[in-house]
């Protein structure tokens, strides 16, 4: 089907059209620091994920997730929007994308100036008590994490996308657990969905929605490995909604596909932003 610029070409036609709705993954956020899970800049895990059954279940268990995800935070935190995040606000801002489905719970599409996004797992930057239900905000519950854990100077090995990192046994044990300062005990969760939780009916159903409205779905740096993502590309082939997918490497969804490119996505969005919207010039 081409090379690469001749697919950039092909993709411009598509999307100029309008009409598009983005699903993105964890490869859009590795230039920003946060590695893939299995794309190029990805490496395998040391431990299982954590499921919401073993954290609400396992004191120990969530002991080890707080660790590790306090100094995961860090790397998250100083995460910011890169070429290829702004590359789809532009394209929203142009009147292209209708609206975005993400994979990933980094912020980074809102953090870039897009709006109507549906953070399909949630947010790392939120947090909530599942006692009482009280949110606060990551930043607040970092700060009582360090003020409880004077001297803990752990470091990360390696960050994977939901802020966990790897840490060895004696940096977990000397780790103080804070809950809510609202009803006094209750455990705190960062807003994301874990392995064994289900995404919420209503957001699903809107995300399902979009799919169907939609005049194509455009897959940005999603292996579509899960089928938590991997189910609106099928959704989006039964209703008749012609697919794209960007990313480095082959995805589970490519037999759907009406076209693939294999390419950085920094790379690739802005100047698939700058073809679309020169094709529109009153959409800027």
């Amino acid at each position: 089907m081409g090379g690469v610029s001749e697919r950039v070409e092909m993709l411009a036609e598509l999307v100029t059209g309008g009409g598009v709705v983005v699903l993105s993954g964890a490869g859009l956020s590795t230039e920003s620091g946060i590695p893939d899970y299995r794309g190029p800049s990805g490496a395998a895990r040391r431990h299982t994920p954590m499921t919401y059954q073993t954290f609400t279940g396992d004191a120990q268990a969530r002991r080890r997730y707080w660790a590790r995800s306090h100094v995961g935070w860090r790397t998250i935190a100083r995460a910011a929007p890169n070429d290829g995040h702004r590359a789809v606000a532009r394209l929203q801002r142009a009147g292209l994308v209708d609206g975005i489905i993400t994979q990933n719970v980094d912020g980074l599409h809102t953090a870039a100036g897009s709006d109507q996004v549906v953070e399909l797992h949630g947010r790392l930057d939120e947090v909530s008590c599942l006692g009482c239900g009280n949110g606060t905000s990551r930043e607040e519950l970092h700060r009582r994490l360090t003020e409880a854990n004077p001297g803990f100077d752990a470091r990360a090995v390696a960050v994977n996308p939901d802020g966990d990192v790897d840490l060895d046994d004696e940096a977990v044990a000397r780790f103080r657990v804070v809950d809510c300062t609202l009803c006094g005990t209750g455990m705190l969760k960062p807003d994301v969905v874990f392995f064994g939780e289900t995404v919420p009916a209503a957001r699903v159903a809107r995300c399902f929605a979009m799919v169907a409205g939609a005049r194509l779905l455009l897959v940005l740096g999603s292996s579509l490995t899960v089928m938590s993502g991997r189910r609106f590309v099928l959704r989006a082939a039964k209703e008749g909604v012609p697919v794209a997918i960007v990313n480095q490497g082959p995805t589970r969804g490519d037999a759907y596909a009406a076209l693939s490119v294999d390419a950085p996505l920094g790379v690739l969005l802005p100047a698939l932003a700058e073809r679309a919207c020169a094709a529109r010039p009153l959409a800027r």
